[in-house]
C-alpha cells in the first residue's frame, strides 16, 4: 500500500518536467493519474507509458489549461473515467522573461492566463466534485519568485505570486468541506530548462544557495506527494520553499 493508494491525481502540464516527475512519484504510491497537456505528443505518450508501468491507471489529455470551457470539459471526463478527482496539482506553466520597459501586453497576458488563469480553471471544475467527496488537496506550483520578485521577471513573478494568493484563499473557503490547499515554491531546479543557462548564470545562481547546488525534480515531487497524501492531513494554506535555503 503506498501512500496515495486509491486515490485520483489530476495533474497539469505534465507530459515532461517537473509535472512529469510528480505523476510518476505520484503512480509508485499507488495514485492513478489524469495529466494534461497542450497536446499529447510522442513526449505524453512516453510520460503515458512510464506511468502505466508502476501499475497504476493513466490517461493523457490534450488540454489548454488557460482555456475555461476545455477545463471544464476534461476535468469532466476525468471525473467520468477515473471516478474520482482526490488530488489536484496546478503545474501548467510558460516563461515569457523581459524587462518591464520592455516586455509587451502579450507577454505578460501569456503568462498571467497559463500560469494562474489555468488554476483558476482548474480549481473551479474539481471543487465541486472535492466537496461531494467531503475531501482533496490542491498544490499550486509557484516559486521563489513568487516570494521575493525577479528583475526582468515581473509577469512570471506576479503570476507566482497570485497562485499562493490563490492557495491561501482556497483554503480558507474550502477548508470546511474537508479541502486543503498549498503551494510549492522551487527554487533553481535542474532541468532541461535551466541546463540551458549560460555557465556563468549558473554559477551565479549556485552562489546564492547555502547547499551549494541546485534541486531535482525528485525533491519537488517528494514534497507534493507529502502535500497529496494525509501525512498533511493537517497542512493547508502554507507555501512550501523547495530551494536549498536560497530564499530564508
Amino acid at each position: 500500500m503506498g501512500l496515495l493508494t486509491g486515490k485520483t491525481a489530476l495533474i497539469t502540464g505534465a507530459a515532461r518536467g517537473i509535472g512529469k516527475a510528480i505523476a510518476l512519484k505520484f503512480a509508485e504510491e499507488g495514485a492513478n493519474i489524469a495529466f494534461t497537456d497542450l497536446v499529447i505528443d510522442e513526449n505524453g505518450k512516453a510520460t503515458e507509458e512510464e506511468i502505466a508501468a508502476k501499475g497504476v491507471k493513466v490517461k493523457g489529455y490534450a488540454s489548454n489549461a488557460a482555456d475555461f470551457a476545455q477545463t471544464e470539459q476534461v476535468v469532466s471526463q476525468v471525473k467520468e473515467e477515473f471516478g474520482s478527482i482526490d488530488i489536484l496539482v496546478n503545474n501548467a506553466g510558460i516563461t515569457k522573461d523581459g524587462l518591464m520597459l520592455r516586455m509587451t501586453e502579450a507577454q505578460w497576458d501569456a503568462v498571467i492566463a497559463v500560469n494562474l488563469k489555468s488554476a483558476f480553471n482548474f480549481i473551479h471544475a474539481c471543487t465541486p466534485i472535492m466537496m461531494r467527496q467531503r475531501g482533496g488537496s490542491i498544490i499550486n506550483m509557484a516559486s521563489v519568485v513568487g516570494v521575493h520578485g525577479n528583475a526582468g521577471q515581473a509577469n512570471y513573478a506576479a503570476s507566482k505570486a497570485g497562485l499562493i494568493a490563490l492557495a491561501k484563499s482556497i483554503g480558507q473557503e474550502m477548508g470546511p468541506k474537508g479541502i486543503r490547499a498549498n503551494a510549492i515554491a522551487p527554487g533553481f531546479i535542474e532541468t532541461a530548462m535551466t541546463a540551458a543557462l549560460k555557465p556563468e548564470i549558473r554559477e551565479e545562481w549556485i552562489k546564492k544557495i547555502p547547499l551549494r547546488r541546485g534541486g531535482q525534480v525528485e525533491d519537488i515531487a517528494n514534497v507534493a506527494t507529502f502535500l497529496a497524501s494525509d501525512l498533511s492531513s493537517y497542512v493547508s494554506g502554507q507555501v512550501i520553499q523547495v530551494d536549498g535555503g536560497m530564499n530564508m
